[in-house]
């Protein structure tokens, strides 16, 4: 019997393919610890997987790795690309350099859709509330008063046959609060959970207790190979987290994975065909490292990543050798004399956001960009996402660059209209050499109904974060590599040519006031009017309900009678 199941196991699998059978499929995983300039301690979690299947004609009907319930949706909704971002907190890029997945505070949510789709707007509608349900968020609440559709500055990051902006939905919940309930559905959609590999780490009341936390899904069709003839489905789960490591003797930071994470890696995901740890030992200066790194590593992997060379630790958890010295592995980093924190590097793209202005009625946005180049100029791309309730002054716009008006190159602006779309300002900026350009435009504050009023009107409004998209020249000449065999850090954004290199940054979110009712005259009013009702409505009704008797007097009783005789023998009137 049981040579007759091997022989009819190979003869199914000589037999070929079974239509509805899932192509070839790949899982890669991969950590990079980066020490900031300001001792805090940045960790980037990677899960890449690959999927050589066609999910649009919705012929794939078994799922390995590839999560079934993106599959799905990928293949029912018709998306091309799908790239989701919940964020808790505000990355420092003046403190702690250009970000390797940067996103904006709150819920991001932006989609583009295949030219098949003849309705976007009711697909992005359903999209929005099935992703609400899967990842436990308030998707839901994206709507058409916060949704826009860019036409520059979100391209598409894998294989694109056109670029139909009509095709395109961007979204941005700043008010969105991350935490525990959207981390635990996000780690199910990995093919080994958190139950082996470097989800282990991913420890829920560690990852909270930071100054800054962000997880995203980015699906992507990618090219099987160099030709392109054919195409995969890239999923890619990220996670990005900041941790404040305190100071301990001499000055000194030190760091380790059980400090910051109160657990070590004992093994690799058995489904991953790799697993790396990579730690950033990059020097300042070559003549004087300033970390040491233990255990010592296999191997060192240099590679140019967003302009600068990098040097980094390399621990390979599929390796044997890895684990026989010691059943887990705990990376320590420990510095070799105090860094001095006076010379920190000043990224050369970053920018500020601020409101200003008094009172209640106007106000004013700022925006300042920032190009530390000493002699290179690039273009940035500005997209401002302004809601409904904050009227701008369009005629107000200024950019001024070194004391001088900096014209755009390119200008596009859809106009909000009340309780149905936000304003849409999108413009290409040249930022010239070391110079800040400032944007300055006005607005006036609308006053709402009050039931659109949020349950704390007095904490005020928030407006979603400015995107500034831009091609940085970088320091250093950058070579072609393989996507494939590079880290997959330095992959996710395609490069155009060695000069230069693909930056998205975000600004603050801004906090705004709006002219606010006394919610507390309706009680009050409800108050006064119910005590004027019951009291001239419980007098009326009780005159009009309340029957009046007349009572004769009584002759009395034995009792009474013997006092009428006493007191009239005492002279006094009777009773």
């Amino acid at each position: 019997m049981l040579a007759a199941a091997a022989l009819l196991v190979v003869v199914v699998l000589a037999a070929g393919p079974v239509p509805g059978r899932a192509g070839r499929d790949s899982l890669q995983e991969e950590l990079l610890l980066s020490p900031l300039p300001t001792g805090d301690v940045a960790a980037t979690f990677q899960f890449r997987t690959r999927w050589d299947a066609d999910l649009q004609r919705g012929a794939v009907s078994h799922y390995r790795l590839f999560p079934k319930a993106l599959g799905r949706l990928v293949a029912a909704l018709g998306v091309r690309e799908l790239h989701l971002a919940l964020t808790q907190g505000f990355w420092r890029t003046r403190a702690w350099g250009q970000p390797p997945l940067q996103a904006p505070a709150g819920a991001e949510l932006w989609v583009w859709f295949q030219p098949t789709v003849t309705d976007v707007d009711k697909a992005w509608k359903e999209l929005s509330n099935i992703l609400s349900g899967i990842f436990c968020a308030s998707l839901n609440f994206i709507d058409s008063t916060n949704t826009v559709t860019p036409t520059a500055s979100f391209k598409p990051l894998g294989l694109a046959n056109g670029t139909d902006h009509h095709l395109l939905r961007y979204a941005v919940l700043p008010r969105e609060v991350v935490c525990t309930e959207n981390l635990t559905p996000w780690k199910k959609l990995l093919p080994c959970g958190s139950k082996a590999g470097l989800a282990v780490l991913l420890k829920a009341e560690r990852l909270f207790h930071s100054s800054y936390h962000s997880q995203a899904v980015h699906i992507r069709p990618i090219c099987r190979d160099a030709s392109c003839l054919a195409v995969s489905w890239e999923l890619r789960q990220t996670l990005t987290v900041v941790f404040d490591t305190f100071s301990s003797g001499q000055g000194k930071k030190d760091w380790s994975l059980f400090k910051m994470f109160s657990r070590t890696l004992t093994d690799a995901c058995p489904l991953a065909s790799q697993s790396k740890v990579y730690v950033d030992i990059s020097p300042k200066n070559k003549e004087n490292e300033l970390l040491e790194v233990t255990p010592t590593p296999a191997s060192v992997h240099e590679a140019i990543v967003q302009g600068d060379k990098r040097t980094y630790a390399v621990y390979d958890l599929l390796s044997p050798s890895l684990f026989n010295t010691s059943r887990s592995l705990n990376v320590q980093l420990k510095w070799k004399r105090p860094q001095d924190s006076s010379d920190l590097p000043t990224p050369i793209l970053h920018a500020q956001r601020y409101v200003s202005g008094y009172g209640l009625q106007t106000g004013e946005i700022s925006t300042l960009i920032y190009n530390t180049h000493p002699y290179r100029a690039f273009p940035v791309i500005l997209l401002e996402t302004v809601p409904w309730y904050l009227r701008l002054y369009v005629h107000t716009l200024t950019i001024i660059t070194k004391g001088k008006e900096n014209k755009p190159s390119y200008i596009h602006y859809q106009p909000a209209q009340d309780r149905r779309r936000p304003h849409l300002l999108e413009m290409l900026i040249q930022l010239p050499a070391n110079s800040v350009t400032k944007i300055t435009i006005q607005f006036e504050r609308a006053l709402l109904k009050w039931t659109e009023y949020t349950p704390d009107p007095n904490h005020g409004f928030y407006v979603s974060s400015s995107v500034l998209s831009a091609l940085v020249p970088s320091v250093i000449a950058m070579k072609e590599v393989d996507v494939e065999q590079s880290p997959l850090f330095t992959s996710l954004f395609p490069s155009s040519d060695g000069s230069s290199y693909f930056v998205r940054l975000y600004t603050e979110p801004l906090l705004v006031n709006l002219p606010t009712p006394d919610f507390s005259m309706p009680y009050n009013v409800i108050c006064l009017t119910c005590t004027v009702v019951a009291v001239c409505y419980g007098s009326f009704y009780n005159l009009l309900t309340r029957t009046f008797h007349v009572e004769e007097p009584s002759r009395g009783g034995l009792a009474k009678r013997l006092a009428n005789i006493i007191r009239k023998f005492r002279g006094v009137p009777p009773l």
